[in-house]
């Protein structure tokens, strides 16, 4: 449990949110852990097993303080809030940014520059640890034109050549990402990206952690009032999140492919637990899914530091507090938007 912003993060399983006069009070085992007061919240944030009684419910809708819960994964369940005011003016004005080419491009220039900064963090650091010299160069040239890549961004581009600077860059970082695996099965051998569908098993599991980390982004827009479906950088597209595919761009790099390698690199997947379907498509087992699962959830468990707000969090926190930030941004709180670029 955790206030960041004017948020209340509260992951701890069994725990009871309930009312005590004009504060919301958390329980663990019936025992008061923690007493905020409920002029001090714009909304609560309720991870899996957690109880909150009417009484929480209706002080919540009585000050607008949206309520939301999130099942396994992240996944958004609902969100409990009283007469709306705020999120029909904040959804018309991410519209209206999202028809106008201008806006648009400015807020995709700032994902993808930090997308570009956190992808090149990542090649830096294998290179640093790693031990095959050759491996070393190709990593660190690649990690120079992504420099490249990003110093084009700072400029005032169209979105065309935004999504056009962006594949470029994808195309030198998913060149070098043999370099990153150093697992001795073949079958991991990395040999280009493939998505719709996986021919290998590691774009299989690159596919099924994006997949995760974009249920985790649009649950995290929807509680904050943002529509996942309209993005800045995606086109629009019927069924597709495009806000929430916005969003994990930052994430990509550090979060899940990361989380990949280390699985691979580890030995914590095997190449065995990957089956080839009929038309060819490279699909996970039961168990190597509910391992790759775990995994999940123990990395959303880690800690970091957020650039710029300057607190420790869990890593499952980050795309609420980006999407709280994006809605800022929006609404005029903040004069631009601040992107998550690890360090």
């Amino acid at each position: 449990m955790k206030r960041l912003l004017d948020s209340l993060f509260i992951t701890t399983q069994g725990a009871y949110l309930g009312k005590e006069g004009d504060a919301l009070v958390v329980s663990v085992n019936r025992k008061p852990v923690s007493k905020v007061p409920i002029l001090n919240l714009g909304c609560v944030l309720c991870f899996e097993r957690v109880t909150v009684s009417p009484q929480a419910m209706y002080l919540c809708a009585d000050n607008n303080v949206s309520l939301s819960f999130f099942g396994f994964g992240g996944r958004f369940l609902a969100r409990v809030q009283g007469p709306v005011s705020g999120n029909v003016l904040l959804r018309r004005e991410q519209y209206r940014r999202a028809d106008d080419p201008d806006s648009a491009a400015a807020i995709a220039r700032t994902v993808l520059i930090a997308k570009l900064r956190n992808s090149r963090t990542v090649l830096l650091r294998a290179a640093r640890d790693g031990g095959d010299q050759v491996a070393e160069e190709a990593l660190r040239d690649a990690a120079a034109r992504l420099k490249g890549s990003f110093d084009r961004l700072q400029g005032d581009l169209d979105l065309d050549t935004c999504r056009g600077i962006e594949g470029e860059a994808a195309r030198t970082y998913f060149s070098v990402f043999p370099c990153l695996v150093t697992a001795d099965d073949q079958a991991f051998k990395f040999k280009g990206r493939s998505r719709r569908p996986p021919l290998d098993p590691l774009n299989a599991l690159l596919s099924f952690l994006y997949s995760l980390l974009a249920h985790e982004c649009a649950g995290a827009l929807d509680a904050v009032g943002l529509d996942p479906a309209v993005g800045f950088l995606h086109r629009d597209r019927p069924g597709r999140p495009g806000l929430a595919l916005d969003l994990m761009e930052e994430f990509r790099a550090p979060i899940a492919d990361r989380l990949a390698l280390s699985l691979v690199n580890r030995r914590q997947v095997a190449s065995s637990g990957f089956v080839v379907t009929e038309s060819g498509a490279v699909e996970m087992s039961d168990t190597t899914r509910k391992a790759v699962l775990n995994a999940w959830r123990d990395r959303k468990e880690e800690e970091i530091t957020h650039p710029f707000l300057k607190e420790r969090m869990h890593i499952g926190w980050l795309p609420h507090i980006q999407a709280l930030l994006l809605s800022r941004y929006l609404r005029g709180d903040l004069d631009g938007y601040p992107p998550f670029v690890w360090r």
